[in-house]
């Protein structure tokens, strides 16, 4: 990739998210680095801020957008993980090989009380994989769910409608047309 487009990237990447900490995304579940070019590698970090109300997170569910290839989670000490895959409409091909089936959904849940995340406190939840061939947004579901109560974090914009206009938003990773010629294909 060109210097240039790595530091209109990176540029793009730090006003996006002096925006979740500054409006009203801050409240929310959102991903640390908002944009990523398109066919390329990406860790999707989801920044868990508080709980429900005071009760502690127990268990964090990701709905893998459709496009996003070969998703795999990060373990978490004290936190079980459950990897939900599906058969793909359309299969794809990876080192040689083709796909037919990729995880669709990465639960994310505590093994005892003293695991779960105290709403006081901050935490992260690690996927990694690779961006969709197209450009344009991409919304990840996420589902909070607590000792007492839930947040959904799953509302997608309707057209004309902006992300800060909901309630419970979706994180969202906006994908960066591919520069300069094709990416590494996995």
């Amino acid at each position: 990739m060109k210097k240039n487009t790595m530091k209109k990237i990176a540029a793009c990447a730090c006003l996006i998210s002096a925006a979740a900490i500054f409006g009203t995304a801050s409240a929310h579940v959102v991903l640390e680095y908002q944009v990523a070019p398109a066919g390329a590698s990406y860790k999707a970090t989801f920044k868990v801020g508080h709980g429900c109300g005071a009760s502690p997170t127990r268990q964090v569910v990701v709905d893998i957008p459709e496009g996003f290839k070969g998703a795999r989670p990060q373990p978490k000490p004290g936190w079980a993980l459950e990897v939900q895959r599906s058969k793909l409409a359309t299969p794809y091909t990876s080192h040689g090989r083709s796909v037919t089936e990729d995880t669709t959904r990465i639960t994310w849940t505590a093994k005892t009380p003293e695991d779960a995340l105290p709403s006081a406190h901050y935490d992260e939840f690690v996927l990694v994989g690779q961006t969709p061939d197209q450009a344009g947004p991409l919304y990840w579901p996420v589902r909070q769910v607590c000792a007492e109560g839930r947040n959904d974090w799953t509302e997608v914009p309707k057209p004309g409608q902006k992300l800060h206009d909901l309630k419970s938003p979706a994180a969202l990773l906006e994908v960066l047309p591919q520069a300069g010629g094709a990416a590494h294909q996995h």
